[in-house]
């Protein structure tokens, strides 16, 4: 069967968050099932640097001006690339949403609207040689996909991933004019939403099949509590909404062959973490005499990420001989706190404000504690990371961290499955309890070295999604 993702994000040419680790990764799982798959992009420069262009597809003039179209491969799966050259709307300095004064781009409606635009001219046949059966889109971005080709009477099947409903690509209601579509689709049974535009709301009321990144968020978000607004439109829509737990990329996430990392190490000869310990410790500025648990986040510092909790529970990681390490940025007055923090116990936390993708390895190796406190976690790929490398995950049950991580209670201790440290309310009392539980583990030195054998040994890999979206693909063709 062939099938067109479509994204705005691909690592490791260009990413902002977990849905890059995503796109980069499914593709070619499916690929090795035999799944015919190709990839739509914006022509980002880091998209354009990263994919040397192999030739035009078409130039042609869109509702939002005339653009390229030109073909390329993804390094190491092969599959095939579209990348859309329009430089009037995607050659620009920020990261792709947004400019350096972290101000969204005023005409984010076209250029994210030509995305879906082209998606459905290829499901047209716009390329006589690739003609996508099932379209793919992840997130707001390619929203208008599934709209698109309801329009055009529905030339492919379509899917719509929602990575994290909380970001719904909403825009003044005069933008739909610019949209090229039929005007009957601006309706509380189309893109309307409160009076606006939303992409996010065209591709789950168009979409053949609405899928979340982890079972439990695909019913969260039928609440009113975790479904934004939408949560009526999903609830109607639930035959056609299912969730497909994200997986860990092993040639990119995984201590046996990281090279970023300063040991190697597996789950059943686990000494190299020691040495990733003291060489992060050492980096950082860190005791490397402490006895206690290294706690680390890799996060964006906001408050959905339950970030304010950890600044309110860091006094008991360090009054009890823990260490804390932050690699993250986000809310400049979240971030001053933290740096605050560190400037006072230099020996046992350290703050490193902005993302590097090479140092959140090195992190993740050396960590013995990884924190998700989120408010709510479609599926979170920081917990699965810390599962392969041995760094306990400390959670919130909610999303996909509920999906992912047992937690230590006897009986789970008793036959271990016991995989990390699981805490049910949003506030910094329940965190503060499920810290004393972790310091009461590492107590216990074979109690702990069983569970992070028990985590390293999960399988998180992309073989058991690639396999459920290659059943759902054959379930829309066959219908």
């Amino acid at each position: 069967m062939r099938v067109l993702h479509v994204c705005s994000e691909l690592f490791p040419l260009l990413k902002t968050g977990g849905l890059a680790d995503v796109t980069g990764a499914l593709p070619g799982a499916l690929a090795g099932l035999g799944v015919d798959v190709r990839l739509l992009l914006p022509g980002f420069p880091a998209i354009k640097a990263g994919l040397p262009e192999e030739g035009d597809v078409a130039q042609l003039d869109t509702p939002f001006g005339h653009v390229r179209l030109v073909y390329s491969h993804l390094p190491g799966s092969g599959a095939g690339v579209y990348v859309i050259d329009a430089p009037q709307f995607y050659d620009r300095p920020g990261n792709p949403y947004q400019d350096d004064a972290q101000q969204p781009y005023g005409d984010n409606h076209r250029r994210f609207a030509l995305l879906g635009w082209l998606a459905a001219e290829l499901a047209s046949g716009l390329d006589p040689y690739w003609r996508p059966e099932v379209v793919h889109g992840h997130d707001w971005h390619a929203g208008l996909a599934p709209a698109y080709l309801a329009a055009r009477g529905r030339p492919a099947r379509s899917v719509l991933t929602v990575h994290n409903l909380a970001y719904q690509g909403l825009f003044p209601a005069d933008a739909f004019g610019e949209l090229g579509l039929p005007a009957d689709f601006f309706d509380i049974e189309g893109l309307e939403f409160h009076g606006k535009v939303s992409f996010l709301k065209a591709g789950l009321y168009y979409a053949d099949h609405i899928t979340t990144v982890s079972p439990t968020y695909a019913h969260e978000i039928t609440t009113e509590e975790q479904g934004c607004g939408l949560n009526g439109l999903l609830r109607d829509r639930g035959a056609q909404l299912s969730g497909v737990l994200n997986g860990v990329d092993d040639a990119v996430w995984n201590p046996a062959t990281d090279v970023l990392i300063a040991a190697s190490y597996t789950a059943d000869k686990p000494a190299g973490k020691a040495k990733c310990k003291q060489a992060l410790q050492e980096a950082l500025g860190l005791a490397t005499d402490s006895d206690g648990p290294l706690f680390a986040v890799v996060s964006r510092i906001t408050e959905q990420k339950g970030l304010h909790l950890i600044l309110d529970t860091l006094d008991e990681i360090v009054s009890r001989g823990g260490q804390f390490v932050l690699l993250g940025s986000g809310d400049p007055d979240k971030e001053a706190a933290f740096v605050a923090k560190a400037a006072a116990n230099p020996q046992q936390v350290a703050v490193r404000i902005g993302y590097d993708e090479d140092k959140s390895h090195r992190v993740m190796a050396g960590a013995d504690v990884i924190m998700v406190p989120s408010r709510f976690e479609p599926c979170g790929l920081t917990q699965l990371y810390g599962l392969k490398y041995g760094a306990l995950p400390l959670v919130r049950k909610v999303g996909g961290l509920a999906d992912t991580v047992v937690d230590v209670a006897l009986e789970n201790l008793a036959d271990e499955t016991a995989t990390g440290f699981v805490f049910n309310d949003f506030t910094a009392a329940d965190l503060t309890a499920g810290i004393r539980r972790a310091f009461a583990l590492w107590a216990k030195p074979q109690s702990w070295k069983t569970v992070r054998r028990s985590a390293m040994r999960r399988d998180f890999g992309w073989q058991a999604a690639a396999h459920a979206y290659t059943d759902l693909y054959t379930r829309l063709l066959a219908a």
